[in-house]
């Protein structure tokens, strides 16, 4: 396996692989590693010949009193991780090389006022997405991707950076993987290390929440304040801390009314030293 820390090495190589005529596929990452990102690796083997994953903790998405200091650094161990599964080459720049004049003289990318960017983690972190979706912006122009992979915990920054190529008509296909969790329900994330034992024991009733409002709006209720209300209830109850639920058109992120079918459901807690986040997208009749 490959690392590159400089885009002069990482470019040789990109063009070396056009030349040989080989499709490459992009898992953008910030590390630490688990189950879920090797699941995007492997779903990213089967969309080209090639496959690279960056590994970059982005200060631009971190907004203030957030977790960029004490986000875990494991590079060692990913590479490992990635070399088991026959991950092809690693993206590892540093801060200095990715905002060279800093982040406040940093040109940035920012998706436009709708639905997508001011519910839920848009309304909870200001900010936040301008920096996804630039840093996801110059990390496809240096790595030039045919195929990126994103997991699909992150639903409405899928959501964001679907509408950021097509609005930018980068010429890259993005994939969504589907959330890996415990058998718990648990989604896997690289923040469920901050739980200790007996918090990722209760972890999962944000998780068993979404649930049962699933559960509700299939059975016939459209009463959203209200179930809105008991996801809340079940969730601080569990003792967790909701940040919000929402409940949401798939496609859209539009509010839903009784005739929606295509649903996504929203949800955010705080849990200890961990912020969780969680989605449930399915249809109804």
């Amino acid at each position: 396996m490959i690392i590159f820390e400089t885009l002069s090495e990482l470019r040789a190589w990109r063009k070396e692989l056009a030349q040989q005529g080989k499709t490459l596929a992009f898992v953008p990452t910030m590390g630490n590693l688990h189950e879920g990102h090797l699941t995007l690796v492997k779903e990213a083997h089967k969309r080209a010949d090639v496959v690279i994953t960056s590994i970059f903790v982005n200060p631009m998405q971190f907004g203030e009193n957030e977790d960029l200091d004490a986000y875990p650094r494991t590079f060692e161990a990913d590479c490992e991780k990635l070399k088991q599964n026959n991950n092809h080459a690693v993206f590892y720049p540093n801060v200095k090389d990715m905002y060279p004049n800093g982040l406040h003289a940093q040109t940035f990318v920012e998706v436009p006022d709708t639905e997508y960017s001011l519910i839920a983690e848009s309304s909870q972190r200001p900010g936040h997405f301008r920096g996804v979706s630039t840093v996801v912006t110059k990390l496809f122009n240096m790595v030039q991707p045919d195929v990126a992979v994103f997991g699909e915990k992150d639903f409405q920054q899928l959501r964001i950076i679907r509408l950021m190529v097509e609005d930018l008509n980068m010429p890259i296909e993005i994939i969504g993987v589907p959330t890996v969790r415990e058998e718990s329900g648990l989604a896997k994330s690289s923040r469920n290390g901050y739980l200790t034992a007996e918090e990722k024991a209760v972890a999962p009733a944000l998780n068993m929440a979404l649930e049962q409002i699933k559960a509700a709006l299939i059975s016939g209720n459209n009463d959203i304040k209200l179930l809105t209300e008991l996801g809340t209830q079940l969730i601080d109850e569990a003792g967790l801390k909701t940040d919000y639920i929402e409940i949401r058109h798939v496609k859209t992120l539009s509010p839903v009314d009784a005739s929606t079918k295509d649903i996504v459901i929203l949800g955010a807690a705080y849990l200890g030293k961990a912020r969780l986040i969680d989605n449930l997208c399915f249809e109804r009749q």
